[in-house]
């Protein structure tokens, strides 16, 4: 059922809910919230100095709005809460003034100064009810939250419509509560522990049905057919040989894994799992090579210009003594620029063509498109990544890599439809990072090391989780950050912001500047995560590192140390217990990191921030899920072995559209 035929959802509604890729009445009732507020009314002689509290109060004067300048005004007014009189203050709520009328009873949601008798509130809310858990929902700009609500409960009168796709043995085996009682307790519930029962019935649901196409993916690619090569062994070693470094181990296997599926008539589809800094780009780069031996093409997909120009810049430079042309397409480049590569690609002039999204666009065409590798395949869709895979009309190998260590048996759940090659050991040539947790109290000590690290001719990363103040104010955000480390160096070193709501354009020109050396100090939230190669930076600042998963942690500590040069991540917590972090001070080994990542989180804390997994998730989050995942795909694996999918139509049509079924 369309949402459209919900009451109360007109035209501009139902454009704000398209958006946010909500068309049904499923699409609604699975927009699960992200935390719940425990509300609790409580009496203003018993609040701490800067607790966050609900307080039930009655207005005893009309309210006043003052000015400070433009879009920046607070109201005031008096309120009675219980027999004590207490000054309220609220900023940009202007245009609640004529509900807050003498007498009415309203709740406040803020801290209590005792000293200033004044409640500091940041919500002001009508008609609450006490002792309730409420759920609270990511919005957009247009979308208000009464108006989710509203049609949320319009959505949950019809959950007898909405398919279960758990099958009915192991809703029985794991004693899964129905899927009309899941989402009623998800969206309305009245205890904890119904939120619970809702989340052990929708993750596991979601995970069966994921892991369900990944084991059906798996068998399919078992019988594909690919390009079989007589791979010229020789010409391999010599290169290798000519190498200014030695390759590890691990790298050496992977290439040896890698050569092996290019050999075999069956279509390749790898995974290399490398650690930060473990030489993932040398196998592509011999992959490439051993291709093109053959007398096929290659294409090299990155998720940033910026990546994809570092990727041409050394890739072009290993193969300075072959005949083998590489060419780089990006979206920025003039017409012309693009008409001629296009040209060169389709007559087979090019050999290699490493670009991002640009690769995809239709005006390319390949004259033998053999191999294709994707970067950091996480961050491309599934769409893109087949889009450049089916410009071969021989069905190209692909080779996809990517930075984010995770633990084998969860990778093999995650990923399992393609084979998996493991890069743990890295290069000796490069120092370890090392690592130290500092209070913020003892903020000095690291503002010290920036600016020798600066005198030095180096570069630095500062990291913060928000971009804007939130009402959590001791957190640090990229704008409050910068402001403090002006004053701290005396507006002396070129400091720049950089983070995800930026345009891509204005990224990469930081970015390039960061590159050249004219910023110093870039602060930035998590989008320097992956991927970008700054040999000159040498240390990485993170401020409330708590926030942050110790895998996440890793991946950040990763732009430094990609060089000879020693060089230190600070990890800034004002945590009373830091025994978490320990783990990525204690170790500079991303599997065991992420191992220990996933041990820790548990199943998370229902009340907590919500933290962004790597995969596209409704509910499910692989590291606070990770024993349900694994049970799911154990599950979900038998139930394809075993035929029992048969006669459920949701199933035999996922087996009929990845092409499966006979």
């Amino acid at each position: 059922m369309n949402i459209e035929q919900l009451k109360g959802i007109g035209p501009k509604t139902l454009e704000i809910f398209n958006k946010i890729g909500i068309y049904t009445v499923e699409d609604l009732l699975t927009y699960y919230p992200f935390k719940y507020l425990n509300i609790n009314f409580k009496r203003i002689e018993e609040l701490t100095e800067n607790e966050m509290a609900y307080v039930k109060v009655r207005i005893a004067t009309l309210p006043k709005v003052y000015y400070i300048r433009r879009n920046f005004n607070y109201l005031s007014f008096s309120a009675f809460a219980g027999e004590k009189l207490i000054n309220v203050k609220i900023f940009n709520r202007a245009f609640l003034k004529q509900h807050l009328l003498m007498g009415k009873d309203i709740v406040l949601v803020g801290k209590y100064n005792e000293l200033k008798n004044s409640f500091m509130a940041s919500d002001i809310r009508f008609n609450l009810e006490n002792h309730k858990l409420e759920p609270k929902y990511h919005l957009v700009s247009g979308l208000k939250e009464s108006v989710l609500t509203k049609a949320m409960a319009k959505a949950l009168e019809l959950t007898h419509d909405i398919y279960d796709y758990v099958p009915e043995p192991y809703n029985t085996k794991y004693d899964l509560i129905a899927k009309s009682q899941a989402l009623e307790y998800i969206h309305r519930p009245k205890t904890i522990a119904e939120i619970k029962l809702a989340k052990i019935k929708l993750i596991y649901e979601e995970l069966f049905n994921y892991t369900f196409k990944i084991n059906a993916l798996k068998i399919k690619n078992r019988h594909t057919l690919g390009i079989k090569r007589e791979i010229n062994q020789d010409s391999i070693n010599e290169f290798l040989s000519e190498l200014p470094f030695k390759l590890t181990t691990d790298q050496l296997t992977t290439i040896k894994e890698v050569l092996g599926d290019l050999e075999t008539d069956q279509r390749m589809n790898r995974l290399v799992l490398g650690d930060v800094g473990s030489g993932k780009t040398i196998v592509a780069v011999i992959a490439i090579l051993a291709n093109h031996l053959s007398g096929y093409q290659s294409a090299f997909m990155a998720p940033t210009e910026i990546l994809a120009k570092q990727h041409y810049e050394s890739i072009k430079n290993y193969f300075s003594q072959l005949n083998l042309n590489v060419a780089l397409l990006m979206g920025h480049l003039k017409s012309k620029e693009k008409t001629e590569i296009y040209t060169a690609i389709a007559e087979g002039k090019i050999d290699l063509v490493i670009g991002t999204h640009a690769l995809i666009n239709d005006k390319v065409a390949f004259q033998n498109l053999g191999l294709v590798v994707i970067d950091e395949q996480h961050l491309f869709g599934v769409k893109q990544r087949n889009a450049l895979q089916e410009k071969g009309q021989m069905g190209p190998d692909v080779l996809y890599l990517s930075a984010t260590p995770i633990p084998r048996s969860y990778a093999l759940c995650l990923y399992g439809d393609l084979d998996l090659s493991m890069i743990k050991t890295k290069p000796k040539m490069r120092k370890e990072v090392k690592t130290i947790i500092k209070k913020e109290t003892e903020i000095k000590d690291v503002l010290f090391k920036m600016l020798e690290e600066i005198k030095l001719g180096h570069q630095i990363f500062v990291v913060s989780p928000l971009i804007e103040e939130e009402e959590e104010g001791e957190l640090n955000s990229v704008n409050k950050l910068k402001e403090k480390l002006n004053m701290a160096f005396k507006d002396q070193v070129p400091i720049a912001i950089i983070h995800g709501k930026m345009k891509q354009k204005q990224k990469d020109e930081i970015m390039n500047d960061f590159l050249n050396g004219t910023i110093k100090i870039l602060i930035s939230t998590t989008v320097i995560e992956v991927g970008i190669d700054i040999p000159n930076a040498t240390m990485m600042v993170i401020f409330n590192a708590e926030r942050f998963g110790l895998a996440a942690l890793h991946q950040l500590r990763g732009r430094v140390g990609r060089n000879d040069l020693q060089s230190y991540c600070y990890l800034i917590s004002n945590s009373e217990n830091n025994s978490r972090l320990k783990v990525v001070e204690e170790s500079t080994d991303g599997f065991y990191i992420s191992e220990k990542d996933f041990e820790q989180r548990g199943q998370g804390d229902l009340f907590g921030v919500k933290q962004s997994g790597d995969m596209t998730f409704k509910i499910a989050d692989i590291r606070q899920d990770s024993k349900i995942l694994l049970q799911a795909s154990k599950d979900s694996e038998k139930y394809l072995k075993d035929q029992e999918y048969l006669n459920n139509k949701h199933y035999e049509q996922i087996l009929e559209d990845i092409n499966f079924l006979d």
